[in-house]
This record gives C-alpha cells, structure tokens and sequence, in this order.
C-alpha cells in the first residue's frame, strides 16, 4: 500500500522512531463515567472523566508514542500532551442503542473531520461493532458508513483508523465458550473485508482471534474455560495475519496488564505481523478507584509509579514483538 502525504506524517506521528505504534487509548466515555461515580457519586460525569482523562494524557500519554482520546471530554487532556506525541481522535459516539437492532454506529455531534485537523489530530479512528453474519440490511448500512468517514479523511488527508468489535447478532456472550469458537472466523473476516481499498482505511485496529484465557496451557487465567490449543489458536493468529494487506494493530479488549504480555508474546510466536498496540484498560484501570477516592494528589502518585510500570511491561513486550509498518507501507 502507498499513503498520501498527509497520511503518512499522520502514521509517523503515532508510531515511535522504529515505525512501531505504541498508544495509549483513553477515549473511553460512558463506562468509565459510571465506574468513577460509583466510586464517588459527588463527582460528576463530565468533571471526572475529564479529570481522570487529564492524568491519563499527562502521564502515560507523554510516555507513549501516541494517545487516543475523544472530542467530547479529552480536548482538556489533549492538551497536556507534549508537541512530539500523537494525537488520534475518535470519531464515533461511545456505546449503542441496544433498544434497537444491529448496534449501529453513530458520529460525535459536533465535529467533522476537518474541525479534528484544525484542533491538531494526527489520526482518526472509529468503532463499528460488526457480525458478518448479522442481517445484511445493518451491514450494509455499516459498510456505507464507514466508507463515508473514509471518504470525509481522504478529503482532509488524515489518518484513518478502523475499529471493527466483533460481537454476536444471535446473542451468544462475549466471554462465552462458545463465541471465542466463532471469533477467529469474525476477525479474519474483518481482516479481509476492510482490507479492501474502497473503504479507505489505512490502519486496522483488531481484537486479536482468540483470547490468551481461551488457550490451553495458560492455567494461571483459570477464571476461563480453554478452547483452543496452543497450535489452533497460532493458526488463527497467523491466518488473520496474512488476511490483512494493511497494517494493523492489537488493541487490549479489557484484559488484565499480565494477559495482554503474554498476548503480544504469543502473537509475535505464532508469525503474526502486527505493527503495535492501542493499549487503555490494562495500563489504567486499577487507578480509577484511587482517582475517585482518593484525589488528585494520590491518583498522580499511582500513575507514577504503578501506571508507569504498567505501561513500561507493555511497552518491553511491544518493542520485542511487534514488526514495523514500514514493512507494508512502502
């Protein structure tokens, strides 16, 4: 693949001198809200994401080769970033109405894409939950859809990142046995389908086909039935590798700090070519609880020292297991 001009600085912005991604994601909105109220419901939905928001970006963010954030509570955080770090901004809405079939996407109210690269985003990314087995009335809207903000950061020359969250129309968990059997299948596809140059898309952002608990051997995740073997899953991870003829990335899918090392090691194992890692909720999510009881002052301290060495042990298994984009992107 080749990239314009823009898009290139735009990818060079995230990444780090070796052209490997190494992000720190905090755009996380309506779930991170309720979880800082239920710890302290004297700080409002808007005034504790922002804040927690903020400690994120000045901290970790400034640690990272780049961080994601929102444009409806991170312009605040944005701005403690230092000039060198890259800036990717969501475009979508966080969440979806689940009172209404197909999880459709829907777009922040008061942005366009040209308002983002006036504000000084290096990238864009958006979410769309998708099943490729879901009725194709809602896929097609999806698909429409996306290749709609593809057009929009054609247009303004940035950088677009895709998102596809797989998830089961027919209702199957998330964390069930019997949805990881069908992941893989889920991802390849994405992998494949949006690969495809009409959508636009420059980077992918992918879950990775199965989960490390969902692998047998890995008995210290116990919480978990195992479903595949260590050679079925390094098949899959391979396969949706070489499905993909974009760059992509590993995001963490909420999993502890721990699971997603050995994840990045057993992807870089089984030959899957990943370019880096959007990394929120396992190099964060113990500090919302000090955040919201605490203070200030003490959720600074824990960023300093537990969040950093989070973020350092991701960083390590990156840097040893990650291939960079500049292999795809001549």
């Amino acid at each position: 693949m080749k990239l314009s001009p823009g898009k290139q600085k735009g990818l060079e912005l995230i990444s780090d001198e070796n052209n490997i991604i190494l992000a720190t994601a905090m755009d996380q909105r309506g779930s991170l809200g309720k979880m800082i109220q239920s710890y302290n419901d004297s700080l409002s939905y808007t005034e504790g994401l922002s804040q927690f928001k903020e400690g994120v970006s000045e901290v970790l963010g400034n640690h990272s080769s780049s961080l994601l954030l929102d444009p409806e509570y991170g312009w605040s955080a944005a701005k403690k970033l230092n000039a060198d770090i890259g800036l990717i901004m969501a475009y979508e809405k966080t969440g979806y109405d689940a009172s209404e079939k197909g999880r459709l996407p829907n777009l922040v109210d008061d942005y366009a894409v040209q308002d983002l690269v006036k504000e000084g985003a290096s990238a864009l990314k958006v979410l769309v939950y998708y099943d490729h087995n879901e009725e194709e009335q809602y896929n097609s809207i999806k698909k429409a859809f996306i290749k709609r903000v593809g057009d929009e950061c054609k247009q303004n020359d940035l950088l677009f990142i895709l998102e596809p969250v797989s998830y089961s129309a027919s209702g199957l968990a998330e964390k069930s046995p019997e949805f990881a059997k069908i992941k893989p299948e889920i991802v390849e596809y994405f992998m494949t389908e949006f690969s495809k140059e009409e959508y636009g898309i420059d980077l992918l952002k992918v879950e990775v086909p199965v989960s490390i608990y969902n692998i047998e051997g890995y008995d210290q995740y116990s919480n978990y039935k195992p479903v595949f073997t260590k050679e079925e899953a390094a098949y899959h991870y391979k396969n949706c590798s070489d499905k993909s003829s974009l760059p992509f990335i590993y995001l963490s899918g909420g999993v502890t700090n721990e699971q997603f090392i050995d994840t990045l090691h057993f992807a870089k194992n089984a030959k899957s070519e990943f370019c880096g890692i959007l990394c929120g909720r396992a190099t964060w999510k113990d500090g919302i609880e000090t955040f919201a009881k605490e203070g200030k002052e003490a959720y600074y301290q824990w960023l300093e020292t537990q969040g950093i060495e989070n973020l350092n042990k991701v960083k390590e298994a990156v840097s040893a297991t990650a291939t960079p984009w500049s292999v795809l992107v001549k």
